[in-house]
């Protein structure tokens, strides 16, 4: 007969469930910063007891996702414009320090990998409707796949793991600010110049392109924002 798992492990895994969850709709933007996360309003919500739900709030607070109220339970990280700054900033570093990695280490394999992935992401249309603002998810997939090739040959996992979080940050600025449109920019031939130039081995290039990428889009989403929470505090 298979061994049955103790309480403690299914908890545990429960925990890591609920956790994922949590986290997924914290980053989408449909639990906003500073919301209240009540124990048993999120228990019955996502399906799970007392002890797997305080496991999974404890680790999104160690992640920063959301903050330890004293004595008052959790509520969901803040994420102010002004905050965005310093996130991009640490992206750049981390990314381009990577991306000279990959540069270096990569082989014929990941050329292939980072031509197709760019290929991919710009036979799509960033949003199916411009006009109400509907974002293409196969999009945001091939976009995400496209700067995770770029990396991907740093050999490096940790440092990689560590730009993913940081991606995923950044992206709950633009699930909140919902940027859909950039005036006057072409995205598509900024991914098509980044992925050149780092075929070309031109590390400095590369570089510089993806930090003037990331810091155009921190542009627009950080102008989005502070007009919506000035939206919301006009009389």
């Amino acid at each position: 007969m298979p061994r049955s798992l103790p309480a403690d492990d299914g908890d545990l895994t429960l925990a890591t469930t609920v956790h994922r969850r949590l986290r997924d709709d914290i980053l989408s933007g449909r639990l906003p910063p500073g919301l209240k996360l009540k124990l048993r309003s999120l228990a019955v919500q996502y399906g799970a007891g007392a002890s797997p739900m305080r496991e999974a709030l404890s680790k999104l607070a160690a992640e920063g996702l959301a903050e330890r109220l004293e004595h008052r339970g959790f509520r969901v990280a803040a994420a102010q414009p002004d905050q965005l700054a310093g996130l991009i900033r640490s992206r750049v570093l981390a990314e381009t320090a990577a991306l000279r990695e990959a540069i270096v280490r990569g082989n014929e394999r990941w050329e292939e990998e980072v031509v197709l992935a760019e290929h991919r992401l710009n036979r799509l249309a960033r949003s199916l409707d411009a006009e109400r603002f509907l974002a293409n998810p196969e999009w945001e997939i091939c976009h995400q796949q496209f700067h995770q090739a770029l990396l991907a040959a740093c050999e490096a996992p940790p440092l990689l793991a560590f730009c993913e979080r940081l991606r995923e940050e950044a992206g709950r600025y633009r699930a909140l600010a919902n940027t859909m449109a950039y005036p006057d920019r072409d995205v598509a031939l900024e991914h098509a110049e980044i992925a050149r130039a780092a075929l070309d081995r031109d590390a400095d290039r590369a570089c510089r392109l993806l930090a003037e990428h990331y810091e155009r889009t921190a542009r627009f989403v950080g102008a989005d924002m502070t007009r919506h929470r000035e939206a919301m505090t006009c009389p």
